[in-house]
Formats: structure tokens, sequence, C-alpha cells
């Protein structure tokens, strides 16, 4: 059994199915492997239901549907779902309801903010959104939707759970933590400025539920650049993706997790080990305490 993640696809707006069709995954990854996957997860911005893309939509889900596997998306910013409460919610026997997209082949849902799933015997945390930096060039409804931004009932709710059950396999999201963010991409990647996403307020809200939580693993998407944290504080890692795969292996035979040193193998990691300033006490209120307070 294997379970495939990826970052943002933006509905292929910028190439991004290239990296997720049949032929790619079985040239990159073999026949046995792909022929074990039982699900696809997109970190956010799937772009699935674009206003006026109906055409381009309907050849990408042609070219999906060669593959056998359902795809299961984490809620990003750029979410025509966030604008449609008419969605069907359905139980696929996961857990937590999903918000249907599409139920033929490929059958396409996205994960609901604050719930937990048991996807393949992991126990997941799916959280999602984060800030568009470039909501005021965008349309109301049309490119840009106000829910990207967590309601105070989904933070309620989300909070009074982990008083309980606060203990996760994985955690999948579209942004990652705040201090996390900061220390990956500090300045400047590629045509962003940086400094207007350290100001998203989902991330300082990741940046709570992380201190709450106790997980192996985060998988992130949206900064449009593959890079990997590990925390020696924490002892857990924090993987971003975009046009990387990262395919969860369980042995066929004992059904074990094979582990994420071999899960990893294939993803372009930085050359310098990046420590966690979570490890330095002084360094870590200097720079969380100060952002948590700021929702700019």
């Amino acid at each position: 059994m294997s379970i495939l993640i990826s970052g943002d696809f933006h509905n292929n707006a910028r190439g991004e199915l290239d990296y997720i069709t049949r032929e790619y995954l079985i040239k990159q990854y073999g026949q046995n492997l792909f022929d074990r996957i039982n699900y696809k997860k997109i970190l956010g911005d799937g772009g699935f239901l674009w206003p006026n893309y109906e055409d381009e939509e309907a050849w990408n889900l042609e070219v999906l549907s060669e593959r056998p596997f359902p795809i299961l998306c984490i809620i990003g910013n750029h979410e025509p779902v966030l604008g449609r409460p008419d969605l069907p919610e359905l139980d696929i026997g996961i857990g937590e309801k999903v918000i249907l997209v599409n139920e033929s082949q490929p059958f396409v849902a996205y994960l609901k903010r604050g719930k937990v799933y048991n996807i393949e015997n992991n126990k997941i945390l799916a959280l999602g959104g984060a800030l568009s930096i470039d909501k005021n060039r965008r349309t109301p409804n049309i490119s840009w939707w106000e829910k990207e931004y967590w309601s105070e009932e989904e933070k309620t709710d989300l909070f009074n759970l982990l008083k309980n059950d606060n203990k996760f396999d994985y955690v999948l999201a579209h942004t990652g933590p705040c201090r996390i963010n900061k220390k990956i991409f500090p300045i400047y990647t590629g045509m962003f400025d940086v400094q207007k996403y350290h100001k998203d307020e989902v991330a300082f809200l990741n940046e709570e539920i992380d201190k709450k939580i106790n997980c192996k693993q985060w998988f992130c998407g949206h900064w449009h650049k593959t890079s990997y944290y590990h925390c020696n504080h924490l002892r857990r890692g924090y993987q971003y993706l975009y046009n990387v795969i990262a395919p969860e292996n369980r042995s066929k035979k004992s059904g074990e997790k094979t582990g994420f040193s071999q899960l990893f193998r294939d993803f372009p990691r930085s050359e310098k080990q990046l420590n966690c300033i979570m490890c330095n006490k002084k360094a870590a209120e200097k720079l969380i305490k100060k952002p948590l307070r700021h929702t700019g």
C-alpha cells in the first residue's frame, strides 16, 4: 500500500499535471510502486472547479482518470470550493466526511479543515488555508475567496478537539507553522515577497496548533518550493512540496511503514542541515513571540 503526496496543483495552470501523470509516476517510481498507490493527496490549491475553466478542467480530469486511485485535497487559499457551500459532503469510510468535487473517475474530494481522518491506518490531522498576497488583484468569488482564513467556529472546534485528542501520525496543511516558514524562506523565494507571506494568520494559527500536538511529520505546499526541515526539539519533520512527489510506502508483506529515510529518498533536500530554532530557547522566544501577536 502507498499514498502519494504532492504540492499545489492549481488545476494545471502552471503545468503541474506533468509531474503526476500515469506515465511520469511509472517512470519515476516503477510499475510495482504505482500499482500499490491507494490514494493521492494534494497539499492545497488543487484549484478544482475554477470558474470559466470547464474545458481545461475536463481535459485535466481525463488525464488524471488514467490513474486508478482517488484524489484527496487539502484546502488551500486559491480554492473555488471555498465559495461553494452547495457541494455535497460524502462519507467514504475514512472518518470525517469529505467535500465532493468529482464522483466519477477520477474521484476528487477535499478534506475538511480541522478534522481527523484515518487513511491507510494513518491518523491524519487535516488543516489548510493561507494568505493570498495578491488578493487585491483578484475578483472576489471568482479568483479569490474570503474563507481562505479559518472561521472562529472552525478554530474553536479544533482547539476543543485537541484538548482530548492531540496525537497524530501526520499533519497535512497548506502553509506551515510560522517559525518553520521563516526558517526555510527567510527573505525571498522566486517571484514572491516572503515578508508578505509571514503576515499570514493561518501560519500563526499553525504555530499554535504545532505547540499542542504530537505527530511524526508535517506535509505542506503553498510556497512553490520543495524543502525539508527537521526540529530536534519536537522530534518531527516539516516537508514542503512542489512538483515533487512523496510516495509513502508500506511493506506489502508486513504492512509496516518503511520509514521516512526511504520515503524521502527522491527529495532535493538542502545540502546544509537545518537546525530548529526551538532547540535554542532564547532565539525561539525572540523570533516567535512577537510575530504571534501580529495579525496583519
